[in-house]
């Protein structure tokens, strides 16, 4: 079965998912994909199928290169609160508190200066 056939879904999660830049392209027995994803969200979920279709990455007849823009974090100051700091950065509270539930706790009102939170 050739590589493009054996990993279709896997290209078809990627054309998409908005992969911009996407080349695929089989060589030597490998299947190279390349491609600039919109969120590290969508890098994550091509990651899945690739593992849904070859558990344990076995095979090694894939070489995936997809970037995603970096997560930006944040120390929290004083008088800091979740609103203010998702304004600065185009985001809602719940965002930046989902990204964080595991530094923050159960009570999103309770941040404290010198937490470093990831920024979606």
């Amino acid at each position: 079965m050739a590589l493009q056939e054996k990993y279709a879904e896997l290209v078809s999660t990627a054309t998409n998912a908005g992969v911009a830049n996407l080349l695929v392209r089989e060589q030597d027995g490998v299947l190279y994909i390349d491609g600039d994803a919109a969120t590290a969200e969508v890098k994550d979920q091509l990651w899945d199928v690739y593992e849904k279709l070859d558990p344990e990455f076995r095979s090694a007849d894939v070489v995936m290169n997809i970037t995603a823009p970096a997560t930006a974090t944040y120390e929290v100051k004083g008088g800091d609160n979740l609103s203010k700091i998702g304004r600065k950065f185009g985001k809602t509270w719940q965002e930046i508190y989902n990204a964080n539930v595991e530094v923050i706790g159960d009570n999103p009102d309770h941040i404290q200066v010198g937490q470093v939170l990831q920024i979606p």
